[in-house]
């Protein structure tokens, strides 16, 4: 079946690939592992002038890279620009800090005295190919993430990206190569779902990252696991926004909305449920349900679009029916719950709020993948943390509160791979990045992300 690129805004095709076939993957994977043996004994100042060029070139192309993501899975022209800019800041970062962060570790002699050793140290090393299996919604970020921390670290990077997304893929492999970059050590797999596996159980395949949905995880991390290879796996999140009474309430609605519908509402990290004290759940509410109302859905290239397309039908029909099965089962529709008018075509959905949620709906488990808010009343701290803990995901959180007792409380006691005060969930190179319980395991960013695909190498010399 051809990998298809399908503008969302309009439900008509761009651009059809053939998936490779086996030849193809072959050498490509014969590729993969003859660039690792010269390229993992670059030296870090070479494979710095090689990433400083490629962030360079992602800021002369930003318009052009832009576009690419907006045609292919609908984000507005603005966000995909930001987008372009931050894959080029995460890139210069681990340029500048890859060689500190992979430097030689010595612990203090009288440590390690009884060893036997005269000298003691931690070596990071390469690993080799890594198999990069990245989603649509970030098209650019999510494998830049990636790919900036394994090439600095010496490895090469292999990429299957999401189907709706080839012209993003290739475009990301042009670069490396206008970068300079040798021959082989960023490649982009047009491959189906069903050819992944076989590509992680390769000899040649080093270990495997993904960034997608739990049942792509579940697959890709059970194949790993048989395979003996390291997986880091960054799934979904239904993360909560908790609102205290102390909290400077209008900051909190202005970014309540930025945080439910960045890139259409299509993020695993954007707050998906807004968890109020009843001291401030009315105005909130009102305020937070108008400021939803007033946003403009439309043509994600016309630059005063707030909301553009969800990605594809699917997603928008899988939307559908969770706000459909909450509303059969009792919740109310403060704005939203529909298709907008006027927009026929494309896979468009309203800004949307719910109130009245409960256990029997699966909203209230399941994770919203588009501008669909959920909003419950609490009554104090206790019941604030018991409810931002029931979700099986633990990606990240936001909390709105200025009393430093409540902060505590919630960095003790949230499940979850973050927790961000007075702000929204966001990802930044230096700051580690991944979740817990069904939202994965291990880290990408930071010095944790360069080094889950090292081999940690403990030296010893009597």
């Amino acid at each position: 079946m051809p990998i298809a690129s399908v503008n969302p805004a309009t439900g008509e095709t761009v651009q059809t690939f053939e998936p490779y076939d086996a030849d193809a993957i072959e050498r490509r994977l014969a590729l993969a592992e003859a660039a690792f043996h010269s390229y993992r004994d670059t030296s870090f100042d070479t494979r710095a002038r090689l990433m400083h060029r490629a962030a360079d070139l992602l800021d002369s192309d930003q318009e052009a890279a832009a576009r690419i993501m907006t045609e292919e899975m609908g984000k507005p022209l603005a966000a995909a620009r930001a987008e372009a800019a931050k894959c080029a800041k995460a890139m210069r970062w681990y340029a500048e800090h890859a060689e500190a962060l992979l430097a030689d570790e010595h612990p203090d002699p009288a440590d390690v005295s009884d060893s036997g050793a005269a000298r003691a140290y931690v070596r990071y090393r390469p690993i080799g190919p890594v198999l990069a299996v990245m989603p649509w919604n970030f098209p650019f970020w999510q494998t830049i993430r990636f790919a900036a921390p394994a090439l600095m670290a010496g490895n090469v990077g292999l990429l299957k990206h999401a189907s709706n997304v080839p012209r993003t893929a290739l475009a990301i492999e042009e670069l490396f190569r206008r970068a300079g970059f040798p021959e082989g050590c960023f490649q982009t797999l047009l491959i189906g779902s069903g050819a992944v596996e076989g590509v992680i159980r390769d000899r040649r395949v080093a270990a495997v990252t993904l960034t997608g949905s739990e049942p792509a995880g579940r697959a890709v991390a059970a194949a790993a696991a048989d395979e003996v290879k390291k997986a880091v796996l960054e799934l979904g999140g239904s993360d909560p926004y908790v609102v205290l009474p102390s909290a400077d309430l209008d900051a909190a609605v202005r970014t309540a909305v930025r945080a439910r519908v960045q890139n259409n509402g299509q993020s695993c990290i954007a707050a998906k449920r807004f968890i109020v004290h009843t001291d401030v759940y009315d105005r909130f509410t009102s305020a937070f349900t108008e400021a939803m109302r007033e946003l403009r859905v439309g043509d994600p290239m016309d630059e005063t679009t707030d909301v553009g397309p969800l990605a594809s039908r699917q997603g928008r029909d899988d939307l559908e029916e969770l706000v459909e099965d909450a509303r059969t089962r009792g919740a109310r529709v403060e704005c939203g719950g529909g298709r907008p008018t006027g927009w026929d075509t494309g896979y468009f959905y309203e800004p949307t709020v719910l109130t009245g949620i409960t256990p029997a709906m699966r909203i209230h488990q399941e994770e919203t993948f588009g501008p669909v808010a959920t909003v419950y009343r609490v009554a104090d701290l206790d019941e604030a943390v018991a409810l931002a803990n029931d979700t099986p995901f633990g990606l990240s959180s936001n909390v709105w509160t200025t009393d430093q007792d409540e902060q505590e409380r919630f960095v003790r006691d949230i499940q979850a791979g973050g927790v961000f005060f007075n702000g929204m969930t966001a990802s930044h190179p230096a700051l580690p990045f991944g979740g817990v319980k069904r939202s994965g395991f291990g880290r990408e960013l930071s010095g944790h992300g360069i080094r889950e695909f090292c081999n940690v190498t403990t030296v010893w010399m009597g």
